[in-house]
């Protein structure tokens, strides 16, 4: 989920992605992976952004991860056969604090090739820069404050003030989903107006999981039952696909 708002984020409010990591207030269009890709790079959070003269590739990260030195050289390297008059500003965000060595790793080496990209660790990152742009206060309390319950409270008196709901409500269920890595969930329920998020797309996309989520609990638990997979298939509405991919993977389970 931290995935999905944090991609979501980035491309609703784009201009205020540049404005942060490019110094310049220009929009920038999404860019699929695919446009780059000769196959698919696995990655938690990666996202495109483009304008007429540069790249914005950012992949945000909950937990450090040994490959992403090698992904940014080869996402680089795709972006320059693609589109060769284009700078790329290239960025990894981590977003919960580490003491492991790989979250300061800036660079990828290779015998004579050596590839340069950035790191923001934003458990270092001052909280002004977050409160100043709306698509940015839903970061505001993993930056670097004292006081995360009341930097909390007091990024909900901004989004309280923001007059177009959409993204007021969009801006609220972010903000609740990433304070969700630093504080406790009923805090942020009582300082995070409920009624506000529930018009947002990532809140129904947080309905539409634990939904998801619930039906794959049945099916694997009637599965464990011995029910057949057609039954299974009419009661949770799931594909049959879905079913047997489930049973491998309860089957792997019981193996174990």
């Amino acid at each position: 989920m931290f995935d999905n708002v944090c991609k979501f984020l980035a491309e609703s409010f784009s201009t205020d992605f540049a404005t942060w990591l490019l110094n310049q207030p220009i929009t920038l269009t999404e860019l699929s992976p695919s446009e780059l890709s000769l196959e698919p790079i696995r990655a938690d959070a990666l996202i495109l952004l483009q304008s007429d003269e540069i790249i914005l590739h950012l992949e945000f990260q909950t937990r450090p991860k040994a490959d992403i030195p090698f992904r940014m050289c080869d996402y680089r390297l795709r972006g320059y056969r693609k589109f060769p008059d284009k700078k790329m500003r290239q960025v990894v965000i981590y977003l919960q604090p580490s003491d492991s060595e790989l979250v300061y790793q800036t660079e990828f080496v290779l015998e004579n090739s050596w590839h340069r990209f950035d790191v923001i660790r934003l458990w270092e990152q001052p909280t002004e820069i977050f409160l100043n742009s709306p698509g940015l206060l839903p970061f505001a309390t993993l930056s670097q404050t004292d006081d995360k319950t009341r930097t909390l409270e007091e990024v909900a008196q901004i989004i309280e003030a923001i007059k177009d709901t959409r993204i007021r409500s969009n801006v609220a269920a972010s903000t609740a989903v990433l304070s969700g890595l630093v504080l406790n969930k009923d805090l942020i329920k009582r300082i995070l107006r409920s009624d506000i998020m529930r018009e947002s797309v990532i809140y129904q996309d947080i309905l539409q999981e634990g939904i998801q989520q619930n039906t794959q609990e049945i099916a694997i638990k009637m599965i464990n039952k011995g029910i057949s997979l057609e039954i299974i298939v009419d009661v949770t509405g799931l594909t049959m696909a879905q079913v047997q991919k489930l049973q491998a993977q309860a089957e792997d389970t019981q193996a174990q």
